[in-house]
């Protein structure tokens, strides 16, 4: 007779200690695929654009405005429609939190040079010390 016996208490027996690794595998298959969904590789407008190429292009160092422009004439400011009208005060808000921020249009080759002179003026109207074109490099 035990201890635990003479006073009416009686053990449990020990479940033995063991690591569940399906749910283990399944957190870090969620938390690869939730990285790999919200994390952003390159930045692009958001728009599909077929770049022209260019001998001469470099990489930028710092994050840019990138204004896009569609085939069909569209304007897009990071991935948001916007009226070439209202694209002066939306480069003038951008400018007034930094300066020195470089603007990089990103055109389609096939749309209309006039749009593009469009947003240049915009860009030269709203005091932005930096505008690019964006092409792909030959």
């Amino acid at each position: 007779m035990s201890f635990g016996d003479e006073f009416g208490l009686r053990r449990k027996p020990r479940r033995v200690a063991e690591i569940n690794l399906i749910n283990m595998i399944d957190m870090l298959f969620f938390l690869l695929v939730f990285f790999v969904l919200t994390s952003s590789f390159t930045s692009e407008t958001g728009i599909d654009i077929n770049k022209p190429k260019a001998q001469s292009s470099k990489t930028l160092p710092k994050q840019p405005l990138l204004i896009g422009i569609t085939r069909d004439g569209s304007i897009h400011v990071n991935e948001s429609p916007v009226n070439i009208k209202a694209l002066q005060g939306v480069l003038q808000h951008y400018i007034s939190e930094d300066p020195n921020r470089a603007v990089v249009v990103v055109a389609d080759r096939d749309a209309l040079i006039s749009k593009a002179v469009d947003v240049l003026d915009a860009c030269n109207l709203a005091n932005v010390k930096k505008v690019s074109i964006s092409t792909l490099k030959e």
